[in-house]
């Protein structure tokens, strides 16, 4: 594993795990006050601070998991690292994505 990666996936984890902690509390908070989703919704549109949050935390987990996979790809599935670089690149781009447009989609008005 290359020494740069090695350090964007344990830095990536160690900024999500309090980001977690805050996204469980959240659910938790939700579940416990019985919210439906139009509560949720009225609570984060047009919230910067919530969308800033969950921004960087898709762009933290879409580095986190493509590094994750690289490596599973490379150990485990024995593929070229070049093309396992390449595969999970492409995994962390549509994670990126899509994860940013459902951002965008609870957090914008």
């Amino acid at each position: 594993m290359n020494v740069r990666f090695y350090i964007w996936q344990r830095a990536t984890a160690a900024v999500m795990l309090p980001m977690i902690l805050v996204h469980l509390v959240v659910i938790f908070y939700a579940m416990n006050h019985q919210l439906t989703a139009a509560d949720i919704l009225s609570r984060t549109q047009g919230s910067i601070a919530w969308g800033l949050f969950y921004g960087l935390f898709v762009v933290l987990a879409s580095i986190h998991a493509s590094i994750g996979v690289s490596n599973i790809l490379r150990e485990w599935g024995h593929m070229k690292a070049r093309l396992a670089e390449m595969a999970a690149s492409a995994l962390g781009v549509t994670l990126l994505v899509l994860g940013l447009r459902a951002v965008a989609a609870v957090v914008l008005p």
